[in-house]
């Protein structure tokens, strides 16, 4: 196991997004901090080591955006930012040691760097040391929010754990469980910050919404760079989720669009798992343009998430978060 001695995490460089919220931005970065306070020094160091491993901390960023955006002026919106990124990265913890990875963003996992009991119970403490956060911030509607989208998020990796290794998985099943497991807590995150600010029921319906198809977009993106990425610039590898036995959309789409032996392969390396067909589907994927196909469904959602910006009124912030959906599908990690 590493032995990696606490220290101050680092705080992950701002980008132009979030300029308009630079401040608060800087203040979420110091509560993160505060918030890791721990007097279990393992609690800590594991903390800290996951939450500085980079990462742009975009859920924290939609909190932000969505409540400046209807000119909320307290400060329960940093408490509310910080809590979120507290929530996700507890998931990231448990999420390494189910898929048991070694890396993420290009350094080792808690897991392998501690071992796996430690990472579950530390992603336990972040869980619950974002609940105390959560009834700092003294909504109920909020907690109402939160604690809805905990069993959601839950409900998705189960059912994602569950379709491993099925090659019959359809589209829409699949969309399902990227709704759960990765678009549950961006919506979470820009609808609480529209709750907070005390938005219309149109201007919250607009903001959960937008939160829902950025992140349908983002996993969509994740999933189709699972097969074209750069494995420097993900901080993983090519191949990990057809390794797994994941069947993703491009998988899914290139069975449709394949000939009977071509999806009789893709099948049986979902099934099998591991890397040994791996060269032989990536050419499936690419021929079949399910690749391409991926892409025009993530455009789609962005699409979707630009139109429900413009029930909100015009400012910078809104800016920011049209412009942080157009480069959602732009990304190359």
């Amino acid at each position: 196991m590493t032995n990696v001695s606490a220290k101050t995490p680092a705080s992950p460089t701002p980008s132009p997004l979030h300029a308009v919220v630079a401040g608060d931005f800087e203040a979420v970065n110091r509560a993160i901090i505060e918030q890791l306070n721990s007097n279990v020094p393992l609690v800590e160091t594991i903390g800290q080591y996951i939450i500085e491993s980079g990462g742009k901390r975009l859920r924290p960023l939609l909190v932000l955006l969505a409540a400046r955006a209807l000119a909320y002026e307290g400060d329960k919106h940093i408490t509310l930012a910080a809590l979120i990124e507290f929530m996700h990265t507890s998931t990231l913890l448990h999420d390494d040691v189910v898929d048991d990875s070694h890396l993420r963003r290009g350094r080792k996992t808690a897991n392998d760097a501690w071992g796996n009991a430690p990472s579950v119970l530390v992603g336990d403490f972040l869980y619950s040391r974002s609940f105390q956060m959560m009834v700092s911030v003294g909504s109920m509607r909020i907690m109402a929010i939160l604690s809805s989208a905990t069993c959601i998020i839950a409900e998705g990796e189960v059912l994602q754990l569950t379709n491993i290794g099925n090659p019959s998985l359809s589209e829409d099943a699949y969309f399902e469980t990227i709704q759960g497991k990765t678009a549950m807590l961006f919506e979470a995150a820009s609808h609480c910050g529209a709750v907070l600010a005390e938005a219309t029921p149109e201007q919250e319906r607009a903001l959960q919404h937008y939160g829902r198809y950025l992140g349908l977009a983002f996993q969509l993106i994740d999933d189709l760079l699972d097969y074209q990425g750069d494995a420097d610039a993900m901080g993983k590898n090519v191949g990990d989720d057809l390794a797994e036995g994941k069947p993703t959309l491009p998988l899914i789409n290139a069975m449709e669009r394949g000939t009977p032996e071509e999806a009789k392969l893709i099948r049986q390396a979902i099934r099998q798992g591991g890397l040994d067909r791996l060269d032989e589907v990536l050419a499936i994927v690419h021929r079949t343009g399910a690749l391409d196909y991926t892409r025009e469904r993530a455009v789609e959602m962005v699409e979707c998430a630009l139109k429900e910006l413009e029930k909100l009124p015009e400012s910078a912030y809104r800016d920011s978060m049209a412009e942080l959906a157009r480069l959602a599908v732009e990304r190359q990690s």
